[in-house]
């Protein structure tokens, strides 16, 4: 089983050795944030939505105009070729493209485009799923500084390194005041996401979660309300105030990182689990596992 900081990562069409893996100080993606990325989970060795999470890598690069020679089929089998020669049964994929050395200027355009891609096994907590598991030991989180900006004024459709820098900031703020993440507003006021997740509200035995119109339909997201329509739960997709937690009956996060997780309290207001989290959370989990 490998660990992570071992083996071999593949990087602008072969497969080095971990530690060999590196870039220049001088790359236009370290001092430009012109760099998109995906996480992708593998379960029992098979990557979870590794085509949809692909595309949406080659989207995001072109949305920053970073043009990659691969086409989708060959990064897919390049991730499955990494999977196996890193020995992963539950791990985590992290693809990256970025502009490369060359002119440190804003618009470099014939800077090289590079590409990595690095898996590791996860802990082993991440391997542990069992039907039933108890989700009362839920997040608690306290509200962002920073809010999503306007869909005209950052590219939210791109899963870009721009768009994590204040959710770095708020998650260390509320990591140091006790809290485990941060409830971002987006530039109306309106509920948007946490740092790295979406979110979903449970109100009235309905699943609500607010319009990805300025941050990222994550593509865990997307798999839970699909599971829910086909569990007749009804779904509503709009615009919600943070004032409605106080009828909320609970409220959950959902990414590729962390799947489905809980959350007991935002600030003031606090949650306990309904059947719906319960019923979702087993469901996309057997299947996840049942792939």
């Amino acid at each position: 089983m490998n660990q992570f900081g071992a083996g071999v990562m593949w990087h602008d069409g072969i497969f080095v050795p971990w530690d060999e893996a590196n870039i220049h100080i001088m790359t236009h993606g370290l001092h430009y944030a012109s760099c998109v990325f995906e996480g992708i989970r593998v379960y029992k060795g098979k990557p979870f939505k590794l085509k949809e999470h692909m595309a949406r890598l080659l989207k995001s690069a072109d949305i920053l105009n970073l043009t990659l020679k691969f086409q989708l089929d060959e990064l897919i089998e390049i991730v499955n070729d990494l999977v196996d020669r890193q020995q992963i049964n539950f791990g985590y994929i992290r693809p990256v493209v970025w502009r490369g050395k060359g002119k440190l200027l804003i618009s470099a355009p014939h800077n090289q485009i590079s590409i990595a891609i690095a898996a590791w096994e996860t802990p082993a907590k991440y391997s542990q799923y069992q039907e039933g598991k108890d989700l009362n030991d839920g997040l608690k989180l306290c509200y962002a500084k920073w809010k999503r900006a306007p869909s005209d004024c950052i590219p939210h459709l791109s899963k870009c390194s721009a768009n994590y820098v204040v959710g770095t900031v708020d998650k260390d703020n509320a990591v140091a005041q006790g809290f485990d993440d941060a409830l971002m507003l987006d530039y109306r006021g309106y509920i948007a996401e946490t740092t790295s997740a979406n979110i979903f509200l449970v109100q009235d035995d309905k699943l609500h979660t607010p319009i990805p119109d300025c941050f990222l339909d994550g593509i865990t997201r997307q798999s839970v309300i699909d599971i829910a329509k086909q569990n007749n739960i009804e779904v509503i997709e709009r615009y919600i105030l943070p004032e409605e937690f106080q009828h909320t009956q609970d409220v959950f996060l959902t990414s590729s990182a962390s799947e489905i997780s809980p959350v007991n309290s935002i600030e003031r207001y606090n949650f306990s689990r309904h059947p719906i989290t319960k019923q979702l959370y087993d469901q996309l989990m057997h299947h996840i596992m049942n792939l």
